[in-house]
């Protein structure tokens, strides 16, 4: 299936809510595409192509002390194999795009470009800025038009990430190549000396699985209900990549860029690491463990001790999905993935000792939530409700705190990302989050039939009219509808009307865009 033929989900087919219940069941039963399989590449893989290390954007800054960044989307072709050249998407290049970097308390401008032929957006995954800026569906850019957000860098050193949010758009964007990498620093992380040398110690790793067709063109006709599987991993856009590590200690950033597949990444030999940090920045100390789960949109930190001359594969093992058997292997879930080797030089440099603590934990006390609110994911909608992009479904106090409650009851995969904060889990189930979820968030996986307390404070940025989302981050889940709008108003305001629904060419306006089943059985 190349880009040019790619299929429509017509509008004559809209699926209504007990619609897509009725398929949630049915997939229950039988979920996905016998064709996604088990896959197990382990020693399939040949690590024959260095690591791509995105570029750093570069920047220029102002008298007035503003940084600012150039993004421009543009079509292209790139070679992931030898001879074969496919269609793709970029910022300012043929597939992905720079990495952005800045510094807490930077003010910013990001010069937005659209060269492609459809309209497109540019959502900043995990920052904390006014709604206007945030890149959401109705901040449409056209073909040929430009869009210039300006915001302050108001939060810790993390890595965050940049991608489309096109409604009912953004699976196919991204799974074209639109997404770039967000580095942030501060003076809190500069003082524990970790590795801080881009490409060389502190390594970006852009996780994506993709499957082509016959042509060499990306194609997307695999799917379990969870979404397009691909069959061949991505690393910052290499097939079979390899990374020369020329330190003791090396830092991997590791972002799930894919549209679908969770990960459990740790190592072919079952080494410990120490995770330094999640999506929302460091941890109060390092957390030494050998596997970590992250879902579509998660981000972790980790320190990986090398031992001179030696060589290491990174891979992704089944991870803990939360289903049944049937359902998690027609899911992903089996799964057992080659990703990245690292290829320790005969005399490595020190870099330094793990330290023992990072950054202080600012923890929110439940005591001091204003509102609780409950979020239940039930097939393709969030509380019985589609998106609409004229609907707003819930108003929040600006600077208050609160603890949402979510819960997925299907049986079947899904996470929730919430734009504007970053968040912190007060309870898996029962009980105390584990260590990979003591620290910020932004995005967490949902096991079926398990509640999650999570607490956050909101920003002070108001606006009645201009919404931020929550929603699924797997992406078919979010194009189909699993997405919900929040404003932040000031004490006693109401909330107001969101602008007039757009939607980028191929989505169905203001209601659900409708899910691919045509692999299912």
């Amino acid at each position: 299936m190349t880009v040019n033929a790619r299929t429509r989900r017509p509008r004559s087919t809209a699926i209504t809510v007990a619609g897509l219940a009725a398929i949630a069941l049915t997939l229950a039963g039988c979920a996905g595409d016998p064709g996604a399989g088990v896959m197990n590449t382990v020693g399939t893989v040949d690590f024959a192509n260095p690591l791509l290390i995105p570029p750093l954007a570069p920047s220029t800054v102002d008298a007035d002390g503003t940084r600012s960044f150039d993004l421009t989307a543009q079509a292209g072709s790139t070679e992931f194999s030898s001879g074969v050249d496919t269609d793709t998407w970029g910022y300012g290049q043929s597939y992905l795009g720079p990495t952005i970097v800045a510094d807490r308390g930077e003010h910013v401008q990001i010069n937005v470009t659209n060269d492609l032929a459809e309209a497109t957006t540019v959502h900043w995954h995990g920052m904390h800025l006014p709604a206007r800026m945030d890149g959401g569906p109705h901040q449409l850019v056209a073909p040929g038009d430009s869009w210039h957000p300006d915001f302050t860098i108001e939060q810790p050193a993390a890595t965050l990430w940049y991608h489309p949010h096109a409604n009912g758009e953004t699976e196919h964007q991204v799974e074209m190549g639109l997404a770039g990498m967000i580095i942030l620093h501060d003076d809190a992380e500069r003082a524990l000396n970790l590795p801080a040398e881009y490409g060389v110690d502190d390594i970006p790793v852009m996780v994506q699985d993709r499957r082509f067709d016959d042509a060499g063109q990306i194609a997307t006709d695999v799917r379990g209900y969870i979404g397009p599987l691909g069959d061949q991993v991505l690393v910052n856009g290499t097939l079979g990549p390899y990374q020369d590590v020329t330190t003791d200690v090396v830092r991997l950033r590791l972002l799930n860029a894919s549209s679908s597949r969770v990960y459990n990444f740790g190592f072919d030999d079952s080494r410990a690491f120490d995770l330094i940090a999640t999506d929302g920045g460091l941890l109060e100390a390092p957390a030494p463990m050998d596997g970590i789960r992250l879902s579509p949109g998660e981000r972790a930190e980790v320190l990986v001790n090398m031992v001179p001359g030696e060589t290491v594969t990174l891979q992704s093992t089944p991870p803990e999905l939360g289903l049944s058997a049937r359902v998690n292997e027609q899911n992903a879930g089996a799964d057992t993935l080659d990703v990245l080797e690292l290829r320790a030089a005969d005399a490595l440099a020190a870099v330094g000792t793990v330290p023992d603590a990072l950054v202080p934990a600012d923890r929110l006390a439940q005591s001091d939530a204003s509102q609780q609110r409950s979020f239940v994911l039930n097939g393709m909608n969030i509380n019985n409700r589609l998106m609409d992009m004229g609907r707003i479904d819930e108003t929040i106090t600006a600077d208050s705190t609160e603890v949402w409650t979510v819960e997925n009851t299907m049986p079947m995969p899904h996470n929730f990302h919430v734009h504007a904060v970053q968040f912190q889990i007060l309870r898996v189930g029962s009980g105390p989050p584990p260590p990979e979820l003591s620290g910020w968030k932004d995005t967490i996986y949902l096991e079926p039939g398990t509640r999650y307390e999570l607490i956050m404070q909101f920003g002070s940025d108001t606006d009645p009219d201009f919404p931020y989302m929550y929603h699924c981050h797997m992406l078919a889940h979010e194009d189909a509808g699993m997405m919900g709008q929040f404003v932040v108003v000031e004490p006693g305001e109401t909330a107001g009307s969101p602008p007039a629904a757009q939607s980028a060419p191929g989505s169905i306006g203001s209601g659900p865009r409708v899910f691919d089943t045509a692999h299912s059985h």
